[in-house]
């Protein structure tokens, strides 16, 4: 007896029915929508054709064949292209029928995740500037005392014992003023009165983009994408700058082996955004400002820790850009959001309009 699945076709939520190999047998009109993908050609394909990364939703299909679970509900990023990535809540149910062993539902919640993304770099963003008040005082406390006694012991050494021993203390004063000044701008962005003005954010644009041509004169291009339509906003001018120019500098360094080369390139990209929740409140119109690079993309390991203060991922970074950028950002009731992979990296920086 064949089972039809017509039904199907009336729910707003993709669903594709799979045989024993993975192999799809149905797929509703939904799914048509969500995949891109005509009905005729889904049905000519497997989960390993329609997606690049299908390890874990096999995973489950595994699961779901030998009847583990009445249903399992887990949220997956899956790739359809190197550019299109798929955030959805995929329900895998066990069917009773052999030749059609597995239901897949999956629902788009972009929306979603972006929320409790947003809601994590809240609560990130909260911690940070705790940590690094009280670490930033822990540091100062004793470091006046460490920097005063290698002077006092100067003072106090023999002419010829001083000549000898001179470097030593030398070496103290000037590392004590090294982590002085990293305290300094630690705690900076959270003691600078926020200087509220007019904002043209494309004055800020091309402020970053003319520092940015000035230390790197070659090997780096930087396209200008403006949507000059966007109304000023009241916010700190400097600050803003001080935010994109970390973002651009952490980007060229990125790129340094393309500078190299020749081909490296910034995108600096403006556009409104219409109806963004920002911090649990919902804006009819937001700044949407991208600073997109086509460099190495960000390492795993510290991909989602790249907000956190003193976390680089190149030696000798201070780790401070992004942090700092971040702080700056919600201040003006915004936030930084990023995409990156293997020869994209796109941060996007969302601030409210009026």
């Amino acid at each position: 007896m064949t089972i039809s699945f017509d039904g199907l076709d009336l729910l707003t939520s993709a669903v594709l029915i799979c045989n024993d190999d993975g192999d799809i047998v149905f797929a509703n009109t939904a799914a048509e929508s969500l995949l891109d993908c005509s009905v005729r050609l889904l049905k000519q394909q497997s989960l390993r054709d329609v997606f690049l990364n299908p390890g874990e939703l096999l995973a489950v299909f595994e699961q779901a064949k030998q009847h583990m679970f009445a249903d399992k509900r887990l949220d997956l990023s899956l790739e359809r292209s190197a550019k299109d990535v798929l955030h959805v809540r995929a329900i895998v149910t066990p069917l009773d029928d052999p030749a059609t062993p597995v239901l897949i539902e999956l629902h788009q919640n972009e929306q979603q995740l972006k929320l409790d993304q947003e809601e994590r770099m809240l609560d990130q963003n909260r911690a940070n500037k705790e940590l690094i008040r009280n670490l930033a005082h822990e540091i100062k406390n004793p470091l006046g005392g460490i920097r005063g006694a290698a002077q006092l012991l100067e003072l106090e050494l023999p002419e010829r014992q001083l000549r000898e021993l001179r470097e030593y203390t030398q070496v103290i004063i000037k590392e004590a003023d090294r982590l002085q000044t990293l305290v300094d701008r630690l705690l900076a962005p959270h003691r600078v009165p926020h200087i509220v003005g007019d904002v043209n954010i494309h004055e800020v644009c091309e402020r970053v983009r003319s520092l940015m041509m000035a230390e790197f004169p070659q090997g780096l291009t930087i396209q200008r994408d403006y949507d000059l339509s966007i109304p000023e906003f009241r916010g700190d001018k400097e600050q803003l700058i001080q935010s994109v120019l970390n973002i651009a500098h952490n980007a060229a360094q990125a790129l340094s082996e393309r500078i190299k080369q020749g081909d490296a390139l910034l995108v600096i990209k403006t556009r409104v955004a219409r109806q963004i929740t920002l911090a649990k409140v919902r804006h009819k119109l937001a700044l949407d400002l991208h600073i997109i690079d086509n460099g190495p993309g960000i390492p795993p390991e510290i991909k989602n820790r790249m907000f956190y203060p003193l976390v680089s991922g190149r030696e000798g970074g201070s780790g401070l850009g992004l942090t700092l950028a971040q702080t700056f950002v919600a201040q003006h009731m915004g936030v930084i959001e990023c995409e990156s992979r293997a020869g994209l990296t796109d941060f996007r920086i969302l601030i409210p309009l009026p």
